[in-house]
């Protein structure tokens, strides 16, 4: 999916907030790809609009504190580590498969049209994003990624609304969306709402459960038994007094910040009533297919790390040796493996620490991949930990780690400003986007990789 904040950002201008946007919001569960801010403006409010550029969303707050870069070197990490210059070049055809693509030219001009994920049956979730063209509606269509052939389906009734996929399997598609007409007093949440198409009777639904309290973030994950997962917001972690220091970069230097905790609940997509408080405060939370990982908090320091056997409900835990000026960006989990990226702290001449730290589900240290601006995140079906930096130097472009085989590849040297993604149909596939027209416009990839 790509989400246009535009027109938020022009508008935004001239009374930009204090701290950078907190993207939360704008991005899918397992691709928050740019780092997060604690900023003024609320996450209902941003999931409001459409299309987002990445490296528009590292607004500098300027702060008055006194803790910044740290001299010498980052600290190298107790466990095997990659840099990015590590990384082969990929090679088509030999390396990877590419499976279809699709271009928008200009994504400056207008909203676009978007391959959202990839179905358990391996056909693409094909978005016709509102614009002036479809009156201003969003569509969507099920896409055969060989042929390129599209089965459109009923209109949804989304309007402009701005929706995540939280599902999409070979009986249903489960997307979620924040109901706007009713948002909080402090614009930061709303009740979740799922619309749900079923495939064999060709037909949306709308739900919502009246008993779950509001959320921030329209995102969750669809468990193993059916039931979907969803956080609701508890404690959130404080500004220190005189704000955020500045860093070489001009944005916030927010490294090692106090974590945010959530409730987690439960619902069921078919019965409204049926809304389970899991009675647990997590960070963030992700689900094998025989186990549920959640750290003790997220956009801060991750704490510790949980797992639990969904077969035996035993809960086993452990100090994940984050950096010690590490902030967790987003949580990942398949098989026996875990991905956690993290945006860490700024030291000697503007080196970052940034890391992205693959662990097993017993807390064994099996790599992390450690380079400036490096962001990682783990599609949800995927075997594929996806990277992209963002940088003015060699290093700028998309990289891939495969946890099938520990292959580290380099796809390109070029990235697209456009957030693409979404989850897989198979274990080995990935999404990936290059510029087009000089950055105004981006091609969208799915790929395989080879064994």
């Amino acid at each position: 999916m790509v989400n246009d904040l535009v027109d938020l950002m022009r508008d935004s201008a001239d009374d930009a907030p204090p701290d950078d946007v907190d993207v939360a919001a704008v991005v899918t569960t397992a691709r928050r790809r740019v780092r997060r801010r604690r900023g003024a403006v609320g996450a209902v409010a941003l999931a409001t609009a459409a299309v987002v550029t990445a490296g528009a969303l590292t607004w500098g707050g300027p702060g008055t504190g006194t803790d910044g870069p740290v001299a010498g070197n980052p600290p190298r990490p107790d466990a095997p580590v990659l840099r990015l210059a590590d990384a082969e070049a990929a090679v088509a055809g030999r390396d990877y498969d590419e499976l279809t693509s699709y271009t928008n030219e200009d994504l400056d001009a207008d909203n676009g049209q978007y391959l959202d994920g990839v179905t358990d049956d391996g056909l693409v979730l094909f978005q016709d994003g509102p614009r002036e063209a479809n009156g201003r509606t969003t569509t969507y269509a099920l896409m055969d990624p060989a042929t390129g052939e599209k089965d459109w389906l009923p209109d949804p009734g989304i309007g402009q609304a701005q929706v995540w996929p939280a599902q999409l399997g070979r009986d249903r598609l489960v997307l979620l969306g924040l109901d706007e007409s009713d948002i909080s007093d402090d614009g930061m949440e709303a009740d979740l709402l799922a619309y749900v198409f079923d495939r064999d009777a060709r037909m949306w639904s709308t739900t919502s459960w009246r008993d779950l309290p509001r959320v921030e973030h329209a995102l969750g994950d669809v468990g193993p038994d059916g039931r979907l997962y969803v956080t609701t917001p508890d404690t959130r972690g404080a500004i220190p007094e005189g704000g955020w220091p500045t860093g070489p970069d001009g944005d916030a230097e927010d490294a090692d910040a106090e974590g945010d905790t959530y409730r987690l609940w439960s619902v069921s997509l078919t019965d409204p009533t049926d809304v389970r408080d899991e009675q647990l405060v997590v960070g963030d939370v992700a689900f094998t297919e025989t186990a549920m990982v959640w750290t003790d908090s997220s956009n801060g320091d991750a704490g510790r790390v949980h797992v639990r056997d969904l077969a035996s409900d035993e809960v086993t835990d452990f100090d994940p040796d984050t950096g010690e000026r590490c902030n967790l960006l987003n949580l990942g989990a398949v098989g026996d493996r875990i991905v956690m990226s993290q945006y860490c702290g700024t030291y000697a001449e503007g080196e970052r620490d940034d890391r992205v730290q693959i662990l097993s589900t017993d807390g064994d240290q099996v790599v992390t991949i450690q380079d400036s601006d490096a962001v990682g995140w783990l599609p949800r079906g995927s075997d594929v930990v996806n990277l992209t930096v963002h940088t003015d130097d060699g290093d700028a472009g998309t990289y891939v780690y495969d946890l099938r085989t520990d292959r580290f590849l380099r796809l390109s040297d070029t990235l697209s400003s456009w957030s693409v993604g979404g989850s897989t149909g198979e274990p080995n596939q990935f999404f990936w986007s290059t510029p087009v027209n000089g950055g105004k416009g981006a091609t969208q990839h799915l790929a395989a990789l080879r064994d």
